[in-house]
């Protein structure tokens, strides 16, 4: 029996049934994604509450990150294992109730040990969202549900900064993990009442051996990515053992998976071409859109002097481009062919970061919003035809794993992303502002020119700190930019990976999905 009967069934309409199921699992995944990002905003009051140093606190961030990475890949095995509602149903409860213990929780140790549960619980919510999706709804249909999950998905970490900056600043940042309950509650009994159940492998094996040494290498990868920079990288023992463990764990994995009778992971998951493009091009996806949401707002508000909220707002409307995007594409799929609608996202996405590598500390409003916009519609514009022609030819047993490698290639671009992007521009700021600061001698004649502020004075301690200040601030500038610029020759770097895509036709003719 097909999906799409089982809905009729359930719903009472074809429509109706798979409007219902959608709505549950959005709920679920927007849930997820908000929590990439909403937390972050609300370490500083967090760290304060809980007297803790700011490397303490950043564990609160690695714990879910590093738990959420390492849960990502069983999703497939679990799902077939158990059954796929089941394990939705368990997850959804699951992040509830850790959600529940974080805004409870009273010291650093709790704080970190709840978060731990939260991601092992949430890691699966989006690899799963996606799969019942496309089971739920024929071939002819992808293109559209893609679209819907996508919103999900993309919103949730653009929507997060400013979310957990108003619950923080105008409630208590325990608001910030509470505010997932009533929607766990509903995204629980909306999977319970509509989404469908698999089939059930009850003597699957389990490789253990397989799944202990790939999460050895994501957690030890995860780990060097987050602590790099405050321990100074590869000067640092503790980051030089993590990326020898995660090294020597994916070397052994690789080989154990094409050499073992029933691996982790199946090698024929890779040898479908779309898939494993589609796996680098939403790694570069991940790069791009989370190290710009990282970048951004310490941006607006350590150089141009934005509060959170003003902040917040400004990088808003990114959100609002992506869902006017996702809401055309999804339509165009079919008629256009997918390559080229994904090469018009890099396009746009590619625009948007030149622009941004030409702000100053001066840039308007207007002109934030304009490049939030055209960013915003070109990650839609590549995210849902992505998702739509990366599994278009999949064998759909395959399916379980497929969505869980698709998601963790996303988080780990994220984690990479971010960490390369802090590192450039740390230490770009410190060499910018060595060169500028080397140029601003006594002898130089323009320091004793008559247009010079009085403020700047290089006979003054007052005088040389705030000439200073404006140096730092210049050199951070010029950082921030040299920033954008490398994510934007990233974007460019990966155009060429679509001429390995097939094209429409191996799309439209992609299976039909029954469960058996």
């Amino acid at each position: 029996m097909t999906a799409a009967a089982i809905a009729t069934e359930e719903g009472g309409s074809t429509k109706l049934g798979r409007g219902l199921t959608t709505v549950s699992i959005m709920l679920a995944t927007i849930m997820q994604a908000l929590d990439t990002t909403i937390a972050n905003v609300a370490l500083p009051h967090m760290q304060g509450s809980m007297s803790a140093t700011q490397d303490q606190i950043s564990w609160v961030l690695t714990s879910y990150i590093v738990a959420a990475a390492i849960m990502t890949p069983p999703t497939g095995y679990l799902a077939a294992r158990f059954g796929r509602k089941k394990l939705f149903m368990v997850a959804v409860a699951g992040f509830t109730f850790s959600s529940i213990l974080c805004g409870a929780a009273t010291s650093l140790p709790e704080m970190v040990l709840f978060r731990l549960m939260q991601g092992a619980f949430g890691a699966g919510l989006v690899p799963l969202s996606q799969a019942v999706l496309l089971d739920t709804y024929p071939k002819e249909q992808h293109g559209s549900a893609m679209a819907i999950w996508g919103m999900g998905v993309m919103l949730g970490p653009i929507l997060g900064p400013t979310l957990g900056g108003y619950l923080t600043e105008y409630y208590n940042w325990r608001w910030v993990f509470y505010i997932n309950v009533p929607v766990g509650i509903l995204a629980f009994m909306g999977i319970m009442s509509f989404v469908t159940e698999t089939d059930k492998k009850a003597g699957l094996p389990f490789d253990w051996f397989g799944f202990a040494l790939l999460s050895l290498s994501i957690g030890a990868l995860q780990m060097m990515l987050d602590r790099g920079e405050s321990q100074d990288w590869f000067s640092s023992t503790e980051i030089l053992i993590e990326t020898v463990l995660c090294g020597v764990a994916l070397y052994m994995f690789l080989v154990h998976m094409f050499t073992a009778k029933r691996p982790f992971l199946e090698p024929g998951l890779f040898t479908d071409r779309n898939f494993a493009v589609g796996l680098c091009f939403i790694f570069v996806i991940g790069v791009v859109l989370l190290a710009t949401l990282a970048l951004l707002p310490p941006f607006l508000q350590q150089l141009m002097g934005y509060p959170v909220m003003t902040a917040g707002l400004v990088l808003a409307p990114r959100g609002v481009g992506s869902m006017m995007a996702m809401m055309v594409v999804g339509r165009l799929i079919g008629r256009v062919d997918v390559r080229l609608l994904i090469l018009f996202g890099l396009g746009m996405t590619a625009l948007s970061l030149h622009q941004m590598a030409g702000f100053t500390t001066e840039v308007s409003q207007q002109t934030l919003v304009v490049t939030g916009i055209i960013q915003g519609v070109g990650l839609g514009f590549i995210f849902v035809p992505l998702s739509t022609i990366t599994f278009a030819t999949l064998d759909p047993k395959y399916r379980n794993e497929g969505t869980a490698m698709f998601s963790l290639m996303r988080n780990i671009g994220s984690s990479i992303g971010i960490s390369v992007m802090t590192t450039m521009l740390t230490q770009n700021s410190q060499v910018l502002h060595e060169g500028l600061s080397g140029a601003l001698t006594p002898f130089r004649m323009a320091l004793h020119s008559p247009w010079m502020p009085s403020a700047w004075s290089l006979d003054s301690s007052v005088g040389l700190a705030a000439l200073n200040q404006v140096v730092t601030t210049q050199a951070t500038t010029i950082a921030y930019l040299d920033d954008f610029t490398a994510m934007m020759w990233i974007v460019i770097a990966v155009v060429p990976l679509l001429l390995l895509m097939r094209g429409p036709k191996a799309t439209s003719s992609a299976p039909d999905i029954a469960m058996e």
